[in-house]
This record gives C-alpha cells, sequence and structure tokens, in this order.
C-alpha cells in the first residue's frame, strides 16, 4: 500500500478493541539496492518501476574516484599513484577508499604524506593485494584448489573446511571477483581453477588445459 497507494495501516491496541488507523504519506521516491535480487519476492520485485543491474568500475572511472577521495582526505596523489591503486581495487569503490586510506597511513609513516607508485606499491604489497587485486585469501582458494585438490572440481564446503573459512564468505566474498576475472570456475560438481588461474599462481598448465586459453 506504501508504494502503490501512499498510505499505510496502523494497528493500535491489541486483542478485540484494536483498531486500524489509516494514515496518509506524501509523494515519495523508493531507491532499493542489493546484490542477491533473486532472493526477493516477485510482487516487492515488480513494484520497483526501473530495474538496473551495475557491472565493476573500470579503471579510469576508479582513478577518479580515488582522487576525489584523496581530496576529501587532504592527501596529495599522484596520477601515477591512483592509477595503480584503481588497478588493485577489484573495480569496487568501497574496496579503493579503503585501500586509499591504507596507503595513506603507509605513505605518512614511511614517506612525506604523498601518495605516489612507489608508495602505493610498497603499502599494497604489505597488505599483500596483488597487481590483480587479490588478496591473500583469494590466492589461498586459487592455491587449495590447483594443490590439493588437483585443479578441482572440489565441492564448496571441502573447500571451506580446506581453508579455515566459512562457505558464505568464499561463495559471497571471493569468488564472485575470481570468477569475473576468468581465474575459477564454478560448475555442477564443484569449483575448478581455470589455466589462467594456475598461471597467476605461477603453476604449470597441463597441455589438456592450455586449449582453453
Amino acid at each position: 500500500p506504501a508504494m502503490e497507494d501512499f498510505e499505510i495501516d496502523v494497528v493500535i491496541g491489541q486483542g478485540p478493541g484494536a483498531q486500524s488507523i489509516k494514515l496518509e504519506l506524501s509523494p515519495f521516491t523508493l531507491i532499493g539496492a542489493t546484490t542477491r535480487s533473486g532472493m526477493l519476492t516477485a510482487p516487492l520485485r515488480g513494484r520497483f518501476g526501473i530495474h538496473n543491474t551495475f557491472d565493476f568500475y573500470n579503471p579510469e572511472e576508479l582513478e577518479e574516484i580515488i582522487r576525489r577521495s584523496a581530496a576529501r582526505l587532504k592527501v596529495v596523489i599522484t596520477m601515477d599513484g591512483a592509477r595503480e591503486l584503481s588497478q588493485r581495487s577489484r573495480g569496487t569503490p568501497r574496496i579503493a577508499n579503503r585501500l586509499l586510506r591504507r596507503v595513506r597511513d603507509f605513505a605518512e609513516v614511511e614517506g612525506d604524506g604523498t601518495i605516489d607508485m612507489a608508495i602505493t606499491r610498497l603499502a599494497l604489497n604489505r597488505l599483500e593485494v596483488d597487481d590483480s587485486g587479490l588478496d591473500r585469501m583469494d590466492r589461498r582458494i586459487l592455491r587449495a584448489i590447483a594443490v590439493k585438490f588437483s585443479g578441482g572440481p572440489v565441492g564448496l564446503d571441502t573447500l571451506a573446511a580446506a581453508l579455515g573459512e566459512s562457505r558464505d564468505t568464499i561463495e559471497e566474498t571471493h569468488e564472485p571477483f575470481l570468477i569475473q576475472q576468468g581465474l575459477l570456475m564454478r560448475t555442477p560438481r564443484g569449483r575448478i581453477v581455470t589455466p589462467r588461474g594456475k598461471e597467476h599462481l605461477g603453476l604449470p598448465v597441463e597441455k589438456d588445459q592450455q586449449r582453453l586459453l
């Protein structure tokens, strides 16, 4: 009723003496965002007039976001520093801003406060964020499948037990980016490391897998 008729019913009291009062609402626009739209009921999803899907940001867009955030933090960042940071931020502004704050800390302690390419690389390397934006857990996931389970397929529960991590964290936090980058495949039988994933880890790629590149 609120979204369609701009009114809501409020129940006052309890039991037989309860009364329902209708309250009128001023016209409003409701904007919703979710990463799991499939879990919304069809009637609720259908009440939103416009549906949009957002992809990962490209490095150029992230550079602009990083420079704007740096200005708000009152920190100087060079073009090279912003570019290096954008390439390791997994296409996500939230991650870019988080890494920016950590790199700023390194710049203040290890340098003169300016975020350039050298200090950015130093900071991100110490934080174990590699050139592609993968963190330590991302690489642990790939290496576990590639080495412990011979490249897969391996079930999510088995993988989670091997890593000592929850299946939800692996499935919702790490897998989307690994799959989007072509490093991991999700199949009905389980997870498989792609040839590109093995190359990223510096592991040899078998001849039958090379044909998949």
